[in-house]
């Protein structure tokens, strides 16, 4: 990717979708890791967003205890987490991401199962700045099914983060190109969602 891509048109209608900043996420050791930078360059994105009038989403995997959302993975090996009602399903403490709605998922895409696509299509957004965890999961998952759905993609790159960051970053890397979709560091990001 280059160092300096060239800066998406700032006019198309955007919205900002956060992915999974939840508690459950960070107790893996190498996300803990990258909580407290996460917190704050999360609650950036969200203010420059906020400050250019586009629409925030913060969408969490819940699952539910009596394993009727649980994956193939969590089925296989009989161990569920991110509980409806628990600490683990909320939240990181510190997270600022207000006003935003907010939607539930089971699935790595933000998309599957959710009325997100509804919701992006009721604000008239037709690009999407992507944040949250982890970069080689739901966040290129979100990624791909958002190009499926014609949406423009830029990955907000200091607002994701990994659990693997070599793999992470290849495989978000790999998406972006297959997908045309851009990488955009903090201050790209923060021209175009405050540009007027």
């Amino acid at each position: 990717m280059p160092d300096t891509p060239d800066l998406p048109d700032p006019g198309v209608p955007t919205a900002v979708v956060f992915i999974d900043l939840q508690e459950g996420f960070f107790e893996f050791p190498d996300l803990h890791d990258n909580r407290a930078l996460m917190v704050e360059e999360s609650n950036w994105l969200a203010a420059q967003a906020h400050a250019g009038g586009h629409p925030v989403f913060v969408v969490s995997t819940v699952h539910q205890e009596d394993r009727s959302t649980w994956t193939l993975k969590m089925l296989e090996d009989d161990q569920g987490f991110n509980f409806e009602g628990t600490r683990q399903a909320g939240l990181l403490d510190g997270l600022d991401l207000e006003p935003a709605r907010h939607l539930a998922k089971t699935r790595d895409s933000a998309f599957f199962g959710t009325d997100l696509l509804d919701q992006l299509r009721d604000v008239g957004a037709r690009r999407l700045v992507l944040a949250g965890v982890t970069a080689e999961s739901c966040v290129s998952a979100t990624g791909r099914d958002a190009f499926a759905h014609d949406f423009e993609v830029v990955y907000a790159r200091q607002a994701i983060a990994s659990s693997d960051s070599d793999r992470g970053w290849t495989d978000l890397e790999n998406v972006s190109a297959d997908f045309r979709q851009t990488i955009l560091n903090r201050p790209e990001v923060q021209r175009l969602l405050t540009a007027k």
